[in-house]
């Protein structure tokens, strides 16, 4: 039974493995062309949304390094609270990035270009990012982790992000509302920063 259960533990290993090299890469696309797009628009909330792209992809490469000791609990443990304070720190800093950038350009009235190509992005965000998280959370069932299941509302984090996003910048192509990019760039500032202040503080992952 244990040779059994040990199997198991390591296929759901493996797959999870499998998942977080995906998210790498992805995030990595991901953050690429949306910080591109958002330097191209003038878009504060595109920008934004790239940068959080890279902190997923601290992330899922952290994680990666914790299941590389899976079977020393001491060691993973001590891995998993320093992932959490780097990635914390990270959400911390781009949450006062995008709310500085944001008044600047509420005040400035400094209106973004329309962006298709963030606009794609969103939409194809949204269909990726909750199958991923799903993957995510059956991985960390199987495998009793904790960790996995932190990383699994991380990823789901990414989609209410993309859904914010999507908004602002649709609302500045149709009806022509250029605050509505600084606002969705305001309205992603508290949530980016309370999973920050969790990360700082050591506590799992309740992102979203």
């Amino acid at each position: 039974m244990d040779t059994v259960l040990a199997e198991r533990r390591a296929a759901s290993a493996q797959d999870g493995r499998r998942l977080e090299r995906f998210t790498v890469a992805w995030n990595s696309l991901e953050g690429l062309i949306a910080i591109a797009a958002g330097e191209v628009a003038g878009s504060i909330s595109l920008v934004g949304f790239g940068v959080d792209s890279f902190i997923e992809v601290s992330s899922g490469a952290a994680l990666l390094w914790r299941m590389a000791v899976d079977a020393d609990v001491h060691l993973r443990e001590q891995r998993e609270r320093l992932t959490l304070k780097i990635v914390g720190t990270c959400f911390v800093a781009l949450a006062i990035y995008v709310a500085a950038e944001s008044i600047l350009d509420l005040i400035s009235r400094d209106a973004p270009k329309t962006s298709p190509v963030g606009i794609a992005l969103a939409c194809v965000s949204l269909i990726v990012m909750p199958l991923l998280s799903r993957a995510k959370r059956r991985v960390g069932h199987a495998m009793a982790s904790a960790a996995m299941q932190a990383d699994a509302r991380q990823t789901e984090f990414c989609t209410y992000l993309s859904a914010i996003l999507l908004g602002g910048l649709l609302l500045n192509l149709t009806l022509g509302w250029w605050w509505a990019d600084p606002v969705a760039g305001l309205v992603m500032v508290p949530v980016i920063a309370y999973e920050g202040v969790k990360g700082l503080r050591g506590d799992p992952c309740d992102c979203h």
